[in-house]
């Protein structure tokens, strides 16, 4: 059997990343293909536990504060988890894998907000996860503040609401984001054969126009998955 397609969805919280993937999701299944998704960290039983201490905000106040490297190499241990449990056998059942964040995120987060740096992530990479490899990376960015604003609001809605607080990175400063953003733009300038960069403004944001042009780079760029 063929092997599948992995296919990764990057971007700042609030970007729009993890609704354009269920959307993507639903058009390949519409097409007759077999559809895997994941987020990371998370989808395993031991990747939500990872999620709730690296994403909920009250983790330092019960475990006290969290380091860079502690909190790199939870990411990685997420990661390795879902690796063997989740993406390798359905890349080896000819599934497609659409991942919600994968090492990008790392890099650009903890590489470059944390201010680890690039070469220790990649590092990480290649040992924790084997190297593997996207065959494509849809990269949102629209502005800073647009896209901060957003996930800030939502993730206090959703606080208030289900009870559900993974607010921990949003309360960064902004200079924290930024050189996640400049992280984000480096990865796509150093690697624009996997990596696609979707730029949008408030005037083309509209998420059935961003949807559409996802369709265009994936069938461009992956035309096979067009054709089950």
């Amino acid at each position: 059997m063929p092997r599948g397609y992995f296919i990764t969805f990057e971007g700042l919280d609030g970007s729009g990343k993890t609704t354009q993937l269920r959307r993507l999701a639903a058009w390949l299944t519409s097409s007759g293909h077999t559809v895997v998704t994941l987020r990371n960290p998370g989808s395993t039983h031991l990747g939500e536990r990872i999620r709730s201490i690296l994403l909920d905000s009250r983790s330092e106040s019960a475990l006290g504060p969290i380091t860079p490297l502690a909190e790199m190499a939870l990411m990685f241990a997420d990661r390795a988890q879902s690796i063997a449990e989740i993406i390798e056998p359905a890349l080896a059942a000819g599934s497609i894998v659409l991942c919600d964040r994968f090492t990008d995120s790392s890099e650009a987060y903890q590489g470059a907000g944390r201010q680890l740096g690039s070469q220790r992530i990649l590092a990480m990479h290649a040992a924790v996860c084997n190297n593997l490899q996207p065959d494509l990376t849809l990269l949102l960015l629209p502005p800073l503040k647009a896209s901060l604003s957003r996930a800030r609001r939502r993730n206090n809605s959703s606080s208030q609401t289900e009870g559900t607080d993974e607010n921990r990175f949003e309360r960064e400063s902004d200079d924290f984001y930024a050189r996640i953003h400049a992280g984000y733009e480096q990865i796509a300038a150093r690697e624009p054969n996997r990596v696609c960069s979707i730029v949008h403004d408030e005037a083309d944001n509209s998420i059935n126009a961003i949807e559409l042009r996802i369709r265009a780079l994936v069938s461009a760029r992956l035309p096979t998955l067009c054709a089950p």
